[in-house]
């Protein structure tokens, strides 16, 4: 038992923090069943690392998960408010869809160990 903690905390950097990117992109994605309460938790993560991910190919896709969280939480204020005119289902609606295509696009260039686009 102790080897197998032993070779987790050697293992190299970018294999941490691809397993740190893949549990954000997981916080994101559950967000959408729990409220956006992980949503949160997952961009604390993010700036909580970012320091250490500095020169990482792995930053890219914490820039790009922080991205995420603020356009989504604008989209869904905007949403949130304009229900009293019905046009916030809409837009909530499209906000969550926009959210599933940044988590899915994320962990797909991630799992294949590549850099996010800018």
């Amino acid at each position: 038992m102790d080897q197998q903690w032993q070779e987790q905390v050697n293992a190299p950097a970018d294999t941490r923090f691809k397993q740190l990117a893949m549990i954000v992109y997981g916080l994101q994605a559950a967000s959408l069943f729990t409220g956006s309460l992980t949503l949160f938790a997952g961009v604390i993560i993010n700036y909580v690392r970012m320091e250490d991910l500095q020169g990482s190919w792995v930053e890219s896709h914490f820039r790009w998960q922080t991205k995420t969280f603020w356009y989504t939480l604008l989209w869904m204020v905007i949403g949130g408010v304009s229900l009293l005119i019905l046009i916030g289902w809409v837009v909530l609606l499209a906000a969550s869809l926009w959210l599933i295509y940044r988590v899915v696009k994320g962990w797909v260039y991630l799992s294949e160990g590549r850099p996010m686009p800018d």
